[in-house]
Order: structure tokens, then C-alpha cells, then sequence
């Protein structure tokens, strides 16, 4: 055996004990490179503010390239149309930044998710998985904006294994613990992804997907989640959660859209 096959064979044992496979960390650079030219960040515009663009979250463009996903929470309660304010997207394309006026067409409140449709041509779209078939220990990535525009419209890319897959929320010990919210949420149960990654609040709308084939199988959520698992926590964990792909899909079909 020749020193290089050794040291091949060696390499391979670590990446699986630590949870990594060797087709996952080959593939992903070639994937983010794709995936990017679909992430989008959300949020309004208004030419005669300081600054005139105010980033909410994050977004991915799907169905005919024309229409983008986002977290639910991440839209603004109002749109101040007096004075010119409106949804937009950002991204930046050949070097240069964009903006797409963008509409807000259909919401899952339950599942925390929003539709948008956006201005002009088509833009690359990710392909939506089957968040079914999804396993605890696998290894996922997602892209957005963890710390907004502030350092330009550069998506950022982090990865970690699904810890577990578990419900949207916990059930509190007692009665003056509960809340309207999570009374709700406990009434219309779900499960949803836990992730052993750090996401942002900036990151609330990225696509979680497959890092070999950039197959969405969920949405980072970092707020909506929290809220319900992690009301009694005086110091809340650095855990980060994704809805399933599969609430977007049908939200998606509800529009006539393809999935």
C-alpha cells in the first residue's frame, strides 16, 4: 500500500467518527457556489430614508424563479406607502448590488413562513426536498445573512448535523408559565429540525439543504422556534432549529405553484 493510499484511508476513518463524509466536504464548495446565486436578504426600501434599505432577515428564490421563501416573522408589520416605502430583495449579481421590489402573496403563520413574489426576470431557483425522509445525524448546510448588510451582500455558509428532530414546542411544568403563543403552538403541534449549528437572527429564512446536491430540506428559524422551546431559559442556548421543507411546499401549492 503506498504511503498516499495510507494516508487517504486514515483521512476517510476521522471524517466518519467525527460525522463527516468525504463526498459532503468535496461537493459543498461547488454546491454553495450554486445555491448563492438563489439567496436573497429581505427587507424594505425607502429612497429617502437614512439608510434607505433596512435588512429583516433572509430569503431563496424557488417555483419559477419569480418568487422567493422567507420566514413569516421576518416581514414588516406595515409598509409606510405614503411615503414610497416597499418590500424589496437584495442581492448582489457581476459585482454590483440589486434591489427587486418584492410582494408579499401568501403566509403560514403556524409554520412561520412567507411567499413572496419579486420583480422582474427569473432569477436561479433552488429545487425543494423531502424533509420526510430527513435522519437525525445527517449532515446539512445553510446560507444567508447572519449579520445582515452590514458587511455587504455576502452570504455566509454554515453547516452542522441534524441533533434532532423534535417538537416545535414543550409542554411547561405550570400553568403560569404558559402564554397565548405557546398555548397555540402546543394546540397545533409540529415537529421541526435541531441543528448542533450556530445561525443568527440574520439567518432566520435561509435555506437549510443538502451540501452535495443543494436540495432544500428546511428553513432556518431563529426566533419563532426559540420562543417555544426556549421561554424558561433566562439564558437561551446557541441551538438553531429549521421548519421542515415540507410546510413551504404546500404554501407553494396553494398559489398554483410548483413546488
Amino acid at each position: 500500500m503506498s504511503v498516499q493510499s495510507f494516508l487517504g484511508q486514515r483521512l476517510t476513518a476521522v471524517l466518519v467518527l467525527l460525522g463527516l463524509s468525504v463526498s459532503a466536504l468535496a461537493e459543498l464548495p461547488e454546491t454553495i457556489v450554486q445555491v448563492k446565486k438563489s439567496i436573497v436578504a429581505v427587507g424594505t426600501f425607502q429612497r429617502t430614508r437614512s439608510p434607505p434599505a433596512v435588512f429583516r432577515g433572509t430569503g431563496f428564490v424557488v417555483a419559477d424563479g419569480r418568487h422567493v421563501l422567507t420566514n413569516a416573522h421576518v416581514l414588516p408589520d406595515s409598509i409606510d406607502r405614503e411615503k414610497s416605502e416597499t418590500l424589496a430583495v437584495f442581492y448582489k449579481t457581476q459585482g454590483k448590488d440589486r434591489l427587486r421590489s418584492a410582494k408579499s402573496i401568501a403566509v403560514d403563520k403556524t409554520h412561520d413562513i412567507a411567499l413572496l413574489r419579486i420583480a422582474g426576470s427569473p432569477m436561479p431557483v433552488l429545487r425543494l426536498g423531502e424533509s420526510s425522509r430527513v435522519r437525525e445525524g445527517e449532515l446539512y448546510s445553510f446560507t444567508g445573512f447572519p449579520i445582515g448588510m452590514v458587511l455587504g451582500l455576502y452570504p455566509v455558509t454554515h453547516r452542522g448535523i441534524v441533533s434532532s428532530i423534535t417538537p416545535i414546542a414543550i409542554p411547561a411544568l405550570r400553568a403560569n408559565q404558559l402564554d397565548p403563543k405557546l398555548m397555540r403552538r402546543l394546540n397545533e403541534p409540529y415537529r421541526v429540525f435541531q441543528l448542533d449549528a450556530t445561525a443568527y437572527p440574520g439567518n432566520s429564512g435561509s435555506p437549510l439543504y443538502h451540501p452535495d446536491t443543494g436540495v432544500v430540506i428546511g428553513i432556518i428559524n431563529k426566533v419563532f422556534v426559540k420562543e417555544s422551546k426556549e421561554n424558561l431559559l433566562s439564558k437561551p442556548s446557541g441551538i438553531s432549529y429549521a421548519i421542515p421543507i415540507e410546510y413551504a411546499r404546500k404554501l407553494l401549492r396553494s398559489q398554483h405553484l410548483n413546488p
